[in-house]
């Protein structure tokens, strides 16, 4: 079946949890070597905030901040400011990134687990750095937890295998390992790749529901009515509360992959390591 049109991202479900969301891109950022005003694109800047911190913090010269949502991007450019811009594109095409030229830090926080074939994907980010440059991305890597286990499980019950036509969403993230090796493949001369367990105190399960809502469930509804997805959504619940324990307040941990390399410099380009 193919995605119903319209943009289902919704800024204000996602925002929900914005301080918890925010942690493991402070993370990603400190493992960002100096760099003199660099040239940085974010991709899946959503509503903007943290791209417009990453700007300031790395007193970049030029940021350009890369969503697909509609919805996101008119959050996002609020947050405009010089050398600061939204754009739509596709986060897998750098052509349509709306940056010229070598970029001197591509940076990613958790949004490129919707792109397919990341052995090809981070070919052309590696593709848009300068020499020197660098790729800091971190991805979700939390499939085996119920609250991501729950969503497969409901799109395989027979009434909504139907209705999704048989889709169930699988994540493209590798394992840490396999980012090393392609970083070391694709020549980066260092590089940082950890999977880290972030702890999150919610106040309830339910809240669980309310996270995964705006994020990994926007698969499905994009594929479903409103009414199919309301259906899809109570079972969701349903399945996720028979998983884990009825504890108040709740302990969410979520995995998650961080990914840093650093490419070599120019040819007799010196340069002090920072990592």
């Amino acid at each position: 079946m193919e995605p119903r049109s319209g943009d289902v991202w919704n800024p204000d479900v996602y925002g929900k949890f914005r301080a918890e969301r925010a942690r493991p891109f402070h993370d990603l950022l400190a493992l960002v070597g100096p760099v003199d005003t660099p040239a940085v694109v974010d991709l899946g800047c959503g509503t903007g905030e943290l791209t417009r911190v990453a700007h300031e913090r790395l007193g970049a010269r030029t940021t350009v901040g890369v969503d697909s949502s509609a919805a996101m991007l008119e959050k996002a450019r609020s947050h405009a400011a010089p050398g600061l811009s939204f754009h739509a594109g596709d986060l897998a095409d750098p052509a349509t990134w709306g940056a010229d030229g070598p970029l001197d830090l591509v940076l990613s926080n958790a949004a490129i687990h919707w792109v397919v074939d990341h052995e090809s994907l981070l070919a052309r980010l590696a593709g848009r750095l300068a020499p020197g440059g660098q790729l800091a991305i971190q991805v979700p890597a939390n499939e085996e937890h119920p609250s991501h286990a729950a969503a497969r499980d409901v799109a395989r019950m027979p009434a909504h295998a139907r209705a999704l036509g048989g889709f169930v969403r699988e994540s493209p993230v590798l394992a840490p390992e396999a980012y090393t090796r392609l970083l070391h493949g694709l020549g980066f001369a260092e590089q940082r790749v950890r999977a880290e367990v972030y702890a999150h105190l919610l106040p309830s399960p339910d809240a669980v529901v309310e996270w995964v809502r705006g994020t990994t469930l926007t698969a499905y509804e994009e594929r479903l009515p409103p009414d199919a997805f309301a259906r899809f959504l109570y079972d969701y619940r349903a399945r996720l509360l028979a998983l884990v324990p009825d504890e108040r307040p709740y302990l969410f941990t979520f995995r998650r992959i961080l990914v840093w390399g650093r490419l070599p410099p120019a040819a007799g380009v010196g340069g002090d390591s920072a990592r």
